[in-house]
């Protein structure tokens, strides 16, 4: 009775693991799904991912980190944040730049005009309106960044993707065919 009882909790466990594991990967999923395809146009309740790709920000931040940036009023951007903004001109065209900002200024009309640059960089980015303004960095996720880089190889795609994945159905698979099975013993008695 008790190894039937110890069963039943240790299958409970492993369906809520499961279930989290689902949640978690789906979640991750969904978010960068919709910012790769809409071109980081929408956020997720005002957050947005990115990954880091260039050295510019070293070494603050490397390339291959997963930043989470948090859209803000501009008003609300100082000097020292580093920024997300999307590129309108030159190399930085349509590329989503993460730079710190290094002044502000307004232009005619009173709207904000900031003054970015990468750590690394010599030179300053073009210069970066209001309208072009994603959010303000908060955060460097360390797990999301290692995850990051260790799925971009092929051995860690396979190792944290493909297996988990594999597992997961497999495991659903068996339970499911040990559930008829034992179905069918209970029956025969």
């Amino acid at each position: 009775m008790e190894k039937l009882r110890n069963n039943k909790v240790l299958k409970i466990i492993k369906k809520i693991l499961n279930i989290v594991v689902f949640v978690f990967v789906l979640l991750f999923l969904l978010v960068v799904c919709l910012q790769r395809f809409s071109n980081n146009k929408i956020s997720f309740f005002n957050y947005r991912l990115f990954s880091v790709a260039s050295g510019s920000m070293a070494p603050k931040y490397e390339i291959g980190d997963i930043l989470i940036s948090k859209q803000v009023e501009p008003e609300d951007v100082k000097v020292g944040d580093t920024i997300s903004y999307l590129g309108e001109k030159g190399t930085f065209k349509d590329m989503v730049i993460t730079h710190q900002v290094v002044e502000i200024d307004k232009d005619a009309d009173e709207n904000l005009i900031f003054h970015t640059k990468g750590l690394t960089n010599l030179v300053e980015d073009p210069l970066v309106y209001e309208r072009q303004l994603y959010g303000v960095v908060i955060h460097k996720s360390v797990v999301l960044s290692f995850i990051h880089k260790v799925i971009g190889t092929s051995y860690g795609l396979f190792l944290f993707v493909v297996l988990p994945l594999f597992y997961i159905i497999g495991s659903e698979i068996i339970s499911f065919l040990l559930a008829k099975e034992e179905e069918k013993r209970n029956k025969l008695n």
